[in-house]
């Protein structure tokens, strides 16, 4: 008895990808991994966008169109980094109420951290 539970119906590949090891298989770390640099590459762009928007506010040269071209790019950086920060914040969340882990051992918040 104690033995471990598998499903004869999958492939013995398919059991080692999906086989859990210390609470996560090869599939949950590439999910997480995933997560993680889904979450850098969207607060990068949005960083950068930022920047842009910045720019060509600066070069806008007073005319009325590029500047309102500008603040609409500003403003839709900075609301994609708060999007991209509040995603974070909220699978952080999710990870000390339900005691999973989403976004591996690496990532965590002082303030939630025990």
């Amino acid at each position: 008895m104690g033995g471990e539970i598998t499903n004869p119906a999958l492939s013995e590949k398919l059991q080692n990808l999906l086989k859990t090891e210390g609470g996560e298989g090869f599939l949950g770390q590439f999910i997480s991994n995933l997560l993680v640099v889904f979450l850098i590459v969207a607060a990068l762009a949005a960083f950068f966008m930022l920047i842009i928007g910045g720019i060509q506010w600066i070069l806008s040269g007073g005319d009325k169109t590029a500047t309102e071209a500008a603040r609409g790019r500003i403003t839709s950086a900075v609301v994609g980094l708060l999007l991209a920060f509040a995603a974070w914040a909220i699978i952080l969340l999710i990870q000390k109420f339900l005691g999973i882990t989403i976004l591996g051992e690496a990532v965590k918040l002082p303030l939630l951290s025990p």
